[in-house]
């Protein structure tokens, strides 16, 4: 029979993908001695099983019977027993962290008998009812479904009859009251009674966690973080400790190292006299660990060595959850920490100083994504003025945006195109789709091992949490300041999660460190350091070149600063715009060789210049030149707006604009349906005499005039839109005639290699008879995506691709992180056939695909030879390179 539950001593962390991540590291604790509660696992299999089905899989409830009867010997006393009650806590734990977003309930087994038990043998009757009272309000929410602002309610209305905000006010009483009154509110809703039966309590909450993977918070975290539907939960059952039994006792929270800056030490907070969702709520103010130290130096001491021999053994920053129980310290959980950008940096680059990681280790532990946040621009301190209010800084960065007080109207304005800020009290993990819109949060409770300190880490957003300074009120759709300003719901605000300050309008920004640093190569601090490290390491073991896509010597000069090694697409079409749009339409419009000729020599001398102050910025660095792709119809001016000025003229009784109607009747006439399908690319050089060989002479002027002043131009040629080999050959015929020409007038030599973009799913599937006259390929996986899927990129992604990404066609845009089975494919198949038939050939990527670190990972699988992707983007894809080919896969400040 298939095994579904595991005690903690038959687990261990190598057993993460069936124990989930929580019973996993459980297992590894108690392994390592440390004073873990006893308790078993329920595998992801059994969830998985149960999904798959709809009812419970044969033979858990058997074994899980087995398993708690071991946890009751152990414990001396059974499950919901009326003198002396073992109770459990039921917790979700997936393979990777998914904080908040599943469910957990906790004093599983109390009842109106042991209830009376347990305040027996604590000698605490408020405690025991007020464990009795979360065991109702949890199971009624998770198991019954009954919603959780109705128990919220009659918690409210209660506290105002007694004149108080603190639940610690509240009395044995009180808290006995509240029991009954949540178990009629359950009644009510559901038209069932809670249950007394302890083992039914625990069933019904085990297959209420399996139940939450599919919550929709759950689904949509996944779909944010790319964690696969397949895994399922698994589920901790353990013995309750209890951290609310007086001020001898508290829950906290604790990291290694600091989470949002990477410095050593303990970091976190501590609640007294208080469960740990109390703490991870935000519900009640928690004190830094520090004042731990002054509460229970023992236990403080003891928390400290634990959190050495986590770190030690994990080699990597660690995240605790800890109750103390009347003095005695419990370790609930431990897990690899998320993080911000500037905490992984940091981090890896003083694990590999301390010698705990290789530098290969050190560089997996970051990622592209989060180099591009630290690329981020920050507020400038100069133009900031007094903050409005301070709260923790739990996730760095600058945001600006305006204030909204919940989840749907931060989605409803972010669709809109606007900026939002989310303004919570405290958030929950229903506030997930408001959190994934806005730019920021910011709360006024909560520190940072809060809910929403947490998970905006994980996903990288700007977050300040207890902001004392403001006072929320959700219902109004305003916060007040401790100086008396309102802000309502609207206004612009700008949130600084480095330093925890918020500021009443949009502050100016100016770059970031990091970004000074890739200008200018000045280290301004440690995090600039880390990140100077991690790059060089990665390119001293990166395979895949990085060259940028670059039309201008200045955003030439500008990439080749932030390290790239080359250009790999260099477009043309942006160099006829402007002024110059005038001598296009000259080209278009001529009636007469002799004309078109003359528009073409004006613009021949324009091209060359612009080819040799490209060549000159990338002087030794190969530059690959796109011809002319776009249809010529780009050129000319809108076909609408023509018709009515011509229009109008008339109806005022005077003459068109002979100019105009000459340009309609050319629009007019190459008017297409679907110009990205027609007159464009290779077959624009095919059809219009002379317009390839302008071009292909202006870059061979500027390699001869590079060349004569002592530089060293590496020009390439390249053909867009190639379909079959038959246009290629036609195209390199009139390239390398002219190539010839130049070089015989000027007697230099002229080696500029010829090659083409792959960017129909013909040419990759013909790419072996194409690459006899390419001499390198350089996939366009934009216009390849296009034609792949069949739908056109400016059209489609407003019109449908949010639902699909809901609906799970799309694990992602396949415009931002390639689609390997399909488009990823084709490149395969081209790279593969192309080299048998010309072992030398060169191939890379230029498509925006060539700066994603998922896709980059491809790349360097399939064996290309570089990426190429815009300027910003090059630091970006030089560590996902270096990542690449150690193999990386994930990161420790993404999961």
């Amino acid at each position: 029979m298939v095994r579904y539950v595991y005690d903690f001593e038959d687990g261990g962390r190598d057993l993460a993908g069936l124990l989930g991540g929580k019973g996993a590291n459980l297992a590894e604790m108690s392994r390592l001695g440390l004073p873990v509660p006893p308790g078993f696992i329920v595998t992801t299999e059994a969830c998985r099983a149960f999904l798959a089905g709809g009812e419970e899989p044969e033979g858990l409830c058997a074994d899980v019977s087995r398993h708690l009867s071991t946890l009751e010997r152990a414990a001396g006393r059974l499950l919901g027993q009326p003198d002396d009650p073992l109770l459990v806590s039921v917790r979700s734990g997936a393979r990777f962290s998914m904080p908040g977003m599943m469910e957990t309930v906790l004093d599983v087994g109390l009842n109106d008998a042991s209830v009376r038990g347990l305040a027996k043998v604590s000698g605490d009757e408020r405690f025991a009812w007020d464990s009795y009272r979360r065991l109702v309000q949890m199971y009624g929410t998770t198991v019954m479904g009954v919603d959780q602002a109705l128990f919220d309610e009659v918690m409210t209305r209660l506290k105002e009859a007694r004149g108080t905000s603190d639940d610690l006010c509240l009395d044995a009483a009180d808290l006995a009251w509240l029991v009954e009154a949540y178990k009629r509110l359950i009644h009510d809703r559901t038209h069932r009674d809670f249950p007394q039966s302890p083992a039914q309590q625990l069933r019904e909450a085990i297959l209420a966690v399996f139940r939450s993977w599919n919550a929709e918070r759950a689904r949509l975290y996944r779909r944010r973080e790319h964690i696969p539907d397949e895994l399922g939960t698994a589920v901790t059952v353990q013995r309750m400790v209890f951290g609310n039994l007086g001020h001898d006792s508290g829950s906290g929270v604790a990291f290694t190292r600091d989470p949002a800056t990477g410095r050593p030490g303990l970091y976190g907070d501590y609640l007294p006299n208080a469960q740990g969702e109390d703490v991870v709520s935000g519900v009640r103010d928690a004190v830094p660990l520090a004042g731990l130290e002054r509460l229970d130096p023992r236990s403080y001491r003891q928390l400290r060595a634990h959190a050495r021999t986590l770190e030690r053994h994990y080699r990597d920053l660690c995240d605790v959850e800890f109750t103390i129980e009347r003095g005695t310290l419990w370790m609930l959980q431990t897990r690899v920490g998320k993080r911000t950008a500037e905490a992984a940096f940091t981090i890896a680059c003083e694990l590999v100083r301390e010698g705990l990681v290789s530098s290969d280790e050190g560089l997996a532990r970051v990622s592209g994504d989060g180099l591009a946040r630290l690329m981020f621009p920050r507020f400038d301190a100069s133009a900031t003025g007094e903050a409005l209010a301070h709260g923790v800084p739990a996730s760095p960065g600058a945001a600006v945006g305006v204030a909204v007080f919940d989840r749907a109207q931060a989605v409803r304005r972010a669709a809109t195109g606007e900026e939002v800020v989310l303004v919570r009290e405290e958030t929950t993990p229903d506030d997930l789709p408001g959190m994934v819109a806005a730019q920021a949060v910011l709360t006024g409770r909560g520190g940072k091992t809060s809910h929403a300190a947490v998970v905006a880490r994980g996903m990288g957003k700007v977050c300040v949490c207890g902001a004392r300074d403001i006072a929320v009120s959700a219902e109004a759709r305003r916060f007040t300041a401790r100086d008396g300003s309102v802000v309502e719901e609207g206004t612009v605000i700008s949130v600084d999660g480095s330093t925890g300050d918020v500021f009443l309008g949009a502050v100016p920004l100016v770059a970031s460190a990091t970004m000074r640093y890739l200008e200018s190569g000045e280290q301004a601090d440690s995090v600039v350091s880390a990140v100077a490290r991690a790059l060089e390491h990665a390119d001293a073991v990166r395979r895949l070149e990085v060259r940028a896509n670059a039309d201008t010597p200045e955003g030439a000069a500008r990439a080749r600063r932030f390290g790239a090694q080359g250009i790999g697409l260099c477009r043309t079409e942006h160099m006829f715009l402007g002024e110059r749009r005038k001598l296009v339409e000259e080209m278009i419009l001529a009636r007469t060789d002799a004309d078109r000729d003359r528009a073409l020599a004006a613009l021949l001398p324009l091209q060359r210049r612009d080819f040799t102050g490209i060549l000159e910025a990338m002087d030794g660095l190969p530059v690959t030149i796109r011809l002319l792709d776009p249809p010529l119809h780009e050129f000319l001016p809108d076909r609408t707006d023509l018709a009515v000025r011509i229009a109008a003229a008339e109806a005022a009784g005077g003459q068109p604009d002979a100019h105009d109607v000459e340009l309609l009747d050319a629009v007019s006439r190459m008017h297409e349906e679907n110009p990205m399908l027609g007159l464009r690319g290779v077959r624009l050089g095919l059809v219009v005499p002379g317009l390839a060989a302008m071009q292909v002479r202006a870059i061979a002027e500027a390699v001869v005039e590079r060349t004569r002043a002592g530089g060293s131009p590496r020009a390439e040629i390249m053909v867009p839109l190639v379909g079959a080999v038959e246009e290629l050959r036609l195209a390199r015929e009139e390239v390398t005639r002219v190539l010839a020409e130049v070089g015989e007038e000027t007697g230099v030599p002229l080696p500029c290699p010829v090659g083409t973009m792959i960017e129909l799913p013909r040419a990759a599937l013909t790419a072996g008879r194409i690459a006899e006259e390419a001499e390198f390929f350089s996939f366009g996986t934009n216009d390849l995506t296009q034609t792949t899927w069949g739908f056109s990129r400016d059209d489609v992604e407003a019109a449908f691709f949010a639902a699909y990404l809901d609906k799970g066609v799309f694990a992602a845009s396949p415009f931002e992180t390639l689609d390997r089975e399909g488009v990823g494919r084709l490149v395969r198949i081209a790279v593969e056939e192309g080299r048998a038939a010309r072992p030398d050939l060169e191939t890379g990527v230029c498509g925006e695909h060539g700066g994603d670190p998922e896709s980059i990972r491809f790349f360097h699988d399939v064996g290309l030879d570089y990426v190429s992707c815009s300027p910003f983007r090059v630091p970006v894809a030089r560590l996902e390179a270096g990542r690449a080919a150690l193999g990386s896969t994930g990161s420790s400040d993404s999961r």
